[in-house]
């Protein structure tokens, strides 16, 4: 394999910052499916379209061993890298790593064309390009609908991770990614002068009652160790300083590290809302929208993973993670099919540490040939029965 992906390493160098400088929203990613499914027929695969945006192909013959996911969509933020291959699309960016998600599992497709056409791969491995993970609740709903993960006994991905170093990868059984909810709240009222609140429904006062009270009274009713958060990112309201207005909205996100919690969180949520704006009079719209499920990796999954990370990338290379409060959609997967999530080193090492979501995070682009040696190792051992 090592000879293999030399080969491609350049190659797969420049097909990512070709994908990092034409970026595409979800749903929108039509020249990224295109650009793989060239490479992939060029390769003499038979790429399958999704419905929309994406695709997935079958490499190799025999019973189907495996499925790898990658997400391909970008996001709506603004590049501050200065990189010479930097986004041509203002305001939309791989701040996600996505871009190398997708370079590391074309690489892998690649790799195991090579092997399959030399020698033959005596099973199938599906590699699957899916759109839309960055729009909750996520392209991955779209992919299982259409059948993609029909008779897949097992699935693995990964994700970039800016505070790991290149060259190594994080694991842990269980939950590694949290469930995630996106909430907004819309507020109305008569509005007025700010000489006589009393005589209006203070909707300032309001949002920001909501915003400090609510995830105060959600720690009071569900169980700490659940870990709910609710933040907020937005609060729009007004535009004069003596004046209430009579519209205003805040947005934010629920999360929460137990899956059973979640569910039994959202509802708190809804509740506590109405009950701390009641007070003040105000029409209140809530528009909560149910995100993810935690990703749980699978024991044997996340073994399988770490058993070809230390034999690619040298004994020391698997490092415990611990679990992330973001969402993922690559849960619905796991909910329907065993499999497990690693994340992928991209600090450079002694280099700075990036945050993911950040318009100015660079990964290190070696990241690339280690995801690929991985991926292609471990289903090179689920292929050959050899896995433990």
């Amino acid at each position: 394999m090592g000879a293999a992906l030399e080969q491609l390493h350049d190659e797969l160098v420049q097909i990512r910052r070709d994908l990092h400088r034409n970026p595409e929203l979800s749903y929108k990613e039509h020249r990224t499916t295109d650009v793989l499914v060239a490479r992939l027929e060029q390769a003499g695969l038979s790429p399958q379209r999704l419905e929309g945006t994406g695709v997935f192909v079958d490499v190799g013959s025999g019973p189907l061993r495996l499925a790898l996911r990658a997400d391909i969509d970008a996001l709506p933020i603004i590049e501050e890298t200065g990189l010479p291959f930097e986004s041509a699309t203002t305001g939309v960016t791989h701040a996600c790593g996505h871009d190398i998600h997708t370079t590391v599992m074309l690489g892998v497709a690649l790799v195991l064309a090579g092997i399959h056409a030399d020698e033959g791969l005596p099973g199938t491995v599906r590699i699957i390009f899916q759109p839309a993970e960055e729009l909750m609740p996520g392209g991955a709903l779209d992919v299982i609908a259409q059948g993609v993960l029909t008779g897949v006994p097992r699935i693995l991905a990964l994700h970039c991770d800016p505070r790991i170093d290149v060259g190594l990868v994080g694991t842990r059984i269980g939950a590694i990614t949290s469930a995630s909810d996106t909430i907004r709240v819309e507020l109305s009222g008569r509005g007025g002068h700010t000489s006589r609140p009393h005589l209006t429904e203070d909707l300032v006062f309001a949002l920001a009652s909501i915003a400090v009270n609510v995830p105060a009274v959600l720690s009071r009713r569900i169980d700490v160790r659940s870990a709910v958060s609710v933040v907020w990112g937005q609060i729009h309201a007004g535009s004069a300083p003596n004046a209430i207005p009579a519209h205003g909205f805040m947005s934010g996100t629920l999360r929460c590290l137990e899956g059973e919690a979640w569910h039994s969180a959202g509802e708190m949520l809804d509740r506590a809302v109405r009950e701390v704006a009641a007070p003040f009079g105000v029409d209140v719209r809530l528009e909560h929208i149910r995100g993810v499920p935690p990703v749980v990796n699978q024991e044997a999954e996340t073994g399988l993973l770490e058993a070809a990370a230390r034999a690619e990338l040298g004994s020391h290379a698997v490092v415990l993670t611990p679990q992330s409060m973001g969402g993922e959609d690559f849960a619905w997967m796991t909910q329907e099919v065993p499999g497990a999530m690693m994340r992928l080193g991209t600090r450079t090492p002694g280099g700075e540490t990036f945050d993911l979501h950040r318009g100015d995070y660079a990964p290190d682009e070696r990241a690339i040939g280690c995801g690929v040696r991985v991926m292609a190792a471990a289903a090179l051992q689920v292929v050959f029965g050899d896995d433990a």
